[in-house]
């Protein structure tokens, strides 16, 4: 025998009935079948509003109520009728029924007007009328569809104490009464009432919220059913809140204890008791999907999934508020705990969760942020006495706040699992206000603030394997760097999500003229748009963003409830350090290709540094300086392991590298640098590249990353060319002017390479040896012999040595590509790839 309980959401519409009846028709074909089903819909709410509306004296409201409640449901029923109505069945008179069973309740609202009163009593034989509402129309259905089937009154057998609203069940007496009840179903499909019981002298009780899946359970252990289906509107216990989680997902199975688990931090899907007759009978309960009858489902039994080591589920409990009792005297420790509690339970106020720090002098509960008022008031005069004196700090209150708890079956045998469970939220910079875990190990808690819930869940959800990674990626850029980028991701991202568990998901993209967003991902099919068509960027810039400062703080602030939300910065815009300052506020992690925010003063960097550290963000820019080469990361490594780097040397611009070397081929400079440009090699202006400037900032982000306290004004800079022209001067006198020193540097060229000399344009840091200060920083234009490491670079290719005090007689040298925006996306993208991998504890 099988025992199906049906939701209140599966039989509350004539789409879902529909689908309800036809999964029973076929269970039923294959074996003995024992029904029970909720009440429908919205019915337990509006049963309530009538019995509220009578007791404030509103019986015409009241009645309202019970007009709509049997008008929809009769004419519900009608339709269905239509549908499932076989030749020779029985005749089902839905509309004389439905009147019939609330005839009743009519006169007892209007009882329950005459008195102003609704007792806890009243309510539960007002709310009765749900379930036998439901179970009565869905026995008539069943009828006139060729299946035989009865119509059951769980209050016939279901005997209670008088503990109105949530009354205990007399188990011996019940299964008694069952047996005389069950013996008149004959060959019929009993279709039972849940959530309903009586008391020995006939009082209609209810047995709480979910009280059906109790029933049902109940049911299944004194008939001996071999399994109960819990069928309602997911496909099975879900991985987390899908509300709050986009890829939660159901779990296969897991054990009555983990179950149980769910049930005490907050899952809504078991009845508290709903696992007691399954655990003492072996029964295994499987919970289904109503609409997609043909998933497997969660299997709940006694033996669990097999994974020792995987988690089960992420909890959140929201709407709590926090108190804390801090004592003075250490002599108070021991007691101090213990009457917190007595004075709450004697109050009547639940707790979700106590801790009591390990010397005993402070105590912390939650408790709902309904009771706060109550739970103040009640701690304030059972510790009167000691707040007076002194002895007992002032409570302190913090709501609203939010129970998370993750829950897995072998957590006390897998080592770890704390760690990773409060390391991802300190990741994130998520505040832990009060920490729990209990004796079974089976699952730990910790109270966040309310604000924090989603990143919260969602964070824990990723770092545990639950699902993939996701990142949120607002993309700034649409040029060569940003288009190349968008590219990869759309070329990589299935990649990324099966073998390393990361869903890159741009959810924004920002051009000079337009933005585009979607919390669920911009779709890159499209992207980057072609050129000429509508939208698109020209080419080969990294376009600037033009739009409003507080339009995209806007954005950042549609990002920071995101899972992971990351703003890419690839354009070569100035001021970008105050949006990234916005975006570290708001919790956002920055990657950024642009070289300016490094370049500001010293103090302003200073603070755009301490304010990512502050708020626990990623502000990575390996990009930066020598494209997707490993420069800036290979030179914090020697300072972190306390190297000291005496000099430092390099063609840190691939485009000028790439410059240098067609003029040594025998190219005009013109048609070299008009070359580059059309390469994508340059900057916007490719007199930013010339005059060195971009050099000269990269050696800048260097000197600060060896600790040097400088600004742009301490580096020596020299141009490429001298060109006489404006920063600011247009492509066409840019042009005029190299073409007019096409036959001089031509010259040049050849007169040193005859000698054996090779055009370079290199930096050098150098520190001194005694202090570790820097003796000077300098960029420029220099002829090097053949045989200095930098001749060998060839096309874009960018060269770093480091000298140091480990790596003096051969210095450490990093070369490759330095250009490009194929090149320089991969390092960015590799950047977000770090953020998701250090979230991930990987």
């Amino acid at each position: 025998m099988r025992v199906m309980k049906f939701g209140g959401t599966s039989v509350g519409s004539p789409e879902r009935l529909l689908r309800v009846l036809d999964i029973v028709r076929k269970a039923r074909a294959a074996e003995p079948l024992v029904m029970v089903v909720s009440a429908m819909g919205h019915t337990t709410d509006r049963l309530i509003e009538a019995a509220d509306l009578a007791a404030g004296g509103d019986l015409a409201g009241a009645e309202r109520v019970v007009d709509g409640l049997m008008d929809l449901t009769a004419s519900n029923g009608l339709l269905l009728l239509r549908q499932v109505a076989t030749p020779g069945a029985p005749k089902a008179e839905i509309t004389p029924k439905v009147r019939e069973l609330l005839a009743p309740l009519r006169q007892l609202l209007s009882g329950v007007a005459l008195l102003r009163e609704r007792t806890p009593q009243t309510l539960d034989l007002v709310l009765s009328f749900g379930e036998r509402l439901s179970a009565t129309v869905v026995a008539l259905l069943l009828e006139a569809g060729g299946t035989p089937a009865v119509f059951v009154d769980s209050r016939q057998f279901v005997v209670t104490n008088a503990h109105f609203g949530n009354a205990e069940v007399d188990q011996a007496a019940s299964k008694a009464r069952l047996a005389e009840v069950s013996a008149t179903w004959g060959e019929r499909l009993p279709v039972v009432t849940g959530f309903l019981g009586s008391t020995p002298d006939g009082r209609s009780t209810t047995l709480g919220r979910n009280g059906s899946d109790y029933t049902a359970t109940l049911l299944a252990r004194w008939l001996g059913a071999s399994e109960v289906n819990g069928w309602t509107d997911v496909s099975g216990v879900m991985t987390a809140d899908p509300g709050l989680v986009d890829d939660a997902y159901p779990l296969k199975h897991l054990s009555y204890m983990e179950a149980l688990e769910l049930v005490d931090f907050g899952a809504s899907m078991f009845h508290s008791r709903t696992m007691i007759p399954l655990i003492e009978s072996g029964i295994p309960l499987r919970i289904r999907n109503t609409m997609l009858p043909d998933d497997p489902g969660t299997l709940i039994d006694a033996r669990g999934g097999d994974d020792e080591g995987a988690a089960t589920s992420v909890t959140s409990l929201e709407n709590l508020a926090l108190l804390g009792v801090q004592v003075r005297r250490i002599a108070k420790r021991a007691s101090i705990g213990a009457r917190v509690l007595a004075a709450l339970e004697a109050a009547g106020i639940g707790v979700w969760m106590a801790n009591q720090s390990a010397h005993g002098q402070s105590v912390a509960v939650a408790v709902p942020g309904s009771s706060l008022e109550a739970a103040r008031a009640c701690l304030a005069e059972a510790l009167a006495t000691e707040l007076e004196r002194g002895e007992v700090e002032p409570l302190t209150v913090r709501a609203p706040v939010t129970l998370l708890t993750l829950v897995a079956e072998a957590m006390g045998r897998t080592p770890n699992v704390a760690g990773r469970f409060f390391y991802a939220l300190g990741a994130v910079g998520i505040p832990v206000r009060a920490i729990a875990q209990g004796a079974s190990a089976r699952s730990i808690s910790c109270i966040v603030d309310a604000d924090d819930t989603r990143v919260a869940v969602r964070t824990v959800h990723a770092a545990f394997n639950f699902a993939h990674q996701q990142v949120s990626i607002l993309v700034l850029g649409r040029g060569t760097v940003g288009g190349a980028l968008l590219g990869q991701i759309r070329d990589q991202r299935d990649v990324l999500a099966r073998e390393h568990d990361v869903d890159l998901r741009v959810v924004g993209i920002a051009g000079r003229r337009n933005v585009v967003f979607d919390e669920r991902g911009v779709d890159l099919a499209q992207w980057p748009a072609p050129s000429g068509a509508e939208g698109a960027d020209e080419r080969p810039s990294e376009a600037s963003i033009d739009a409003p400062a507080p339009d995209l703080v806007a954005l950042l602030d549609r990002m920071k409830r995101l899972p992971v939300p990351v703003l890419v910065d690839c354009t070569a815009a100035d001021g970008m350090e105050a949006l990234y300052l916005a975006a570290f506020e708001r919790g956002v992690h920055v990657v950024a290709a642009n070289k300016k925010p490094l370049t500001i003063p010293w103090q302003e960097r200073q603070r755009l540094m301490d304010a990512a550290r502050r708020h626990h963000r990623s502000y990575r820019y390996e990009t930066t300086v020598g494209a997707s080469l490993p420069v800036i990361e290979t030179l914090k490594n020697l300072v972190r392991t306390g190297d000291h780097v005496h000099l430092v040397e390099g063609s840190f611009s691939g485009t000028l590298g790439f410059v240098a070397n067609e003029l040594m081929s025998g190219q005009p400079l013109s048609a070299v640098v008009r070359r580059a440009r059309e390469l994508g090699y340059t900057e916007p202006n490719p007199l930013e590249d010339l005059s060195g400037q971009d050099v000269a900032r990269k050696a800048l982000i260097l000197s600060r990353e060896l600790g040097l306290a400088i600004d742009g004004a301490d580096v020596k800079v020299q141009p490429m060319f001298d060109l006489g022209l404006a920063p600011d001067a247009p492509l066409d006198q840019l042009f005029a002017a190299l073409e007019a020193r096409d036959a001089e540097v031509s010259a040049t060229v050849a007169a040193r390479k005859a000698e054996g000399q090779v055009l370079r344009y290199l930096a050098r840091i150098e520190r001194s040896t005694a202090d570790g200060g820097a003796s000077s920083v300098s960029v420029g234009p220099v002829w090097v012999p053949a045989d200095h490491p930098s001749t060998r670079l060839r096309g874009t290719e960018a060269f770093v040595a480091f000298t140091t005090a480990r790596y003096r007689a051969y210095p450490l040298v990093v070369q490759g590509a330095g250009a490009g925006g194929e090149v320089t996306a991969a390092g960015v993208l590799a950047d977000l790839l770090q953020i998701s991998m250090a979230l991930r504890g990987r």
